[in-house]
């Protein structure tokens, strides 16, 4: 069953990209629209961003969590290395937790 599952995500994945190659040059798209959807993917992913680093489960994270992600963004904002970014975040809420701060 859960085989099953997976396969039948994998191919509605798989079958969404290709529709959207397929349709690409079918479907006609106002220019408003061809400007907000790059906006409203961008707007999705920091939302679900966001929610990750706020939440655990239905539970607020704790302060250690966003404190880390927020040390890891100013990172990758200021073009450091991404192990240096990866390293920073997690050393910053382990160091919290440490301390006890949730």
């Amino acid at each position: 069953m859960l085989i099953a599952a997976i396969v039948a995500l994998g191919v509605g994945t798989y079958a969404m990209r290709l529709g959207g190659v397929l349709l690409r040059g079918r479907l006609k798209l106002s220019p408003t629209l061809e400007r907000l959807l790059p906006m409203a993917a961008a707007a999705l992913l920091a939302a679900l961003a966001g929610t990750a680093a706020l939440m655990a489960g239905t539970d607020f994270a704790g302060v250690a969590r966003p404190a880390g992600v927020l040390v890891g963004g100013i990172l990758a904002w200021r073009k450091a290395p991404f192990v240096v970014v990866v390293l920073a975040a997690a050393a910053t809420a382990a160091l919290l937790r440490l301390a006890g701060v949730p």
